[in-house]
């Protein structure tokens, strides 16, 4: 091709591209992945994922307003409908690790005395030297890294703040900075700042000023059953999770019947406490006499047990189905699409085996203790009484 026929391609190729309507509601790589990876963790809270997407891609591009925080969000709504929840989502996603969250407890500061958790005490009083900050400059570095230098602070129950709190809060939302008891001043230009409260104390209580200095201000809807349900999959596929990375003893496999599942459900509806009750069901009706099937040894590394529901005594029993299961055997039958759900916890202190494709990096611990030994289809039943530490084979 010659240099004439270049130029006229390459012209060509220009005026395609110009004239053309652009696609604002894109979003780049990166703030993709984040919002899919919220979707795995947050059930029907699509606005409030949404907002924290668009104001991390806008972060992403240079967007964000000079000399104030990244992004600041004040979440509204009934308890248990994944307000806290949706911060630590964020953090999980974006740094890896649920503790890079500074969590603020407001109703511990109703005093004004008590700011001095937060910023320390000035020089020349007594015990100065012992205080230590919480919202200090090596706080919010503690989890930057090389690629990714982001803070997360939540101020959680904002409504029982005292009036000392507020101050301080509004000067970090106006201006990204802190000036602790001390002189030394804190930079909140790269965090995001959390705040929740319920819907009728943010009606009574939020004035003006403070409502004109947020970003962003989402009402979280309360959950309803189909949300529930999604969310009790979610929760089972975390603790499956959690007795891979964990367990004592060598993992094992446990797998619900239908009837099991809807159990669950009931004990754990609850339309004001949304979904703690929920996990409150799960740790009541399925952790804790796991947990003493473990302890008792009648479930071992490499069982396949079935937790079913019995109507006439209203609670779940276990089952073994298999024992000596081969480890690549469990990991197939696993759900590896919430791994990323337990990056946050500290690997174990054994040879990691190989694993699939989208597995964490902690889910596949303990499963070298397990070896190949061959399964085994011999049932062993456990009826299994959760008020007692005993089982019958």
């Amino acid at each position: 091709m010659t240099l004439t026929a270049l130029g006229i391609a390459e012209e060509k190729g220009r005026a395609a591209r110009l004239n053309r309507p652009l696609d604002p509601t894109q979003t780049g790589f990166e703030a993709e992945k984040l919002d899919l990876d919220l979707r795995k963790r947050i059930v029907g809270q699509d606005e409030a994922i949404q907002q924290v997407v668009n104001t991390y891609q806008t972060n992403l591009a240079g967007m964000s307003i000079p000399g104030r925080p990244i992004g600041s969000f004040l979440f509204l709504g009934p308890t248990g409908s994944g307000k806290t929840r949706m911060v630590e989502a964020t953090a999980e996603s974006l740094v890896g690790d649920t503790r890079a969250v500074i969590k603020i407890d407001c109703a511990e500061f109703q005093h004004s005395h008590e700011i001095a958790k937060l910023i320390g005490s000035p020089p020349g009083y007594l015990g100065h030297r012992e205080t230590h900050p919480l919202l200090s400059q090596e706080a919010l570095n503690q989890y930057h890294t090389e690629k990714m230098k982001l803070s997360f602070v939540l101020f959680d129950e904002i409504e029982k703040s005292s009036e000392a709190l507020w101050n301080l809060l509004l000067g970090i939302l106006d201006k990204a900075t802190l000036t602790l008891g001390d002189n030394r001043r804190v930079d909140f230009s790269r965090a995001l700042i959390f705040m929740t409260s319920n819907l009728g104390a943010a009606r009574r209580k939020f004035a003006p000023e403070f409502m004109n200095r947020l970003d962003k201000t989402v009402v979280f809807r309360p959950l309803g059953e189909p949300e529930l349900r999604k969310i009790l999959a979610l929760e089972l596929g975390i603790l499956q999770h959690r007795i891979f990375a964990f367990a004592k003893s060598a993992p094992f496999v446990f797998s619900l019947t239908a009837a099991a599942k809807e159990h669950l459900l009931r004990e754990g509806t609850d339309m004001k406490y949304g979904a703690r009750h929920l996990k409150r069901a799960i740790d009541r009706s399925l952790v804790h006499p796991l947990s003493n099937l473990i302890a008792t040894e009648q479930v071992r590394g490499g069982d396949l047990i079935r937790v079913d529901f019995d109507g006439a005594a209203s609670r779940l029993t276990f089952f073994k189905d298999a024992e000596d299961m081969p480890a690549y055997t469990m990991v197939q039958m696993v759900d590896w699409s919430i791994a990323p759900a337990l990056r946050s916890y500290s690997a174990g202190t054994v040879t990691e085996m190989p694993r699939p494709a989208n597995a964490s990096p902690t889910s596949a611990h303990f499963l070298v203790q397990i070896g190949c030994l061959g399964a085994s289809a011999r049932r062993r039943v456990c009826v299994f009484n959760p008020g007692t530490q005993n089982g019958r084979k």
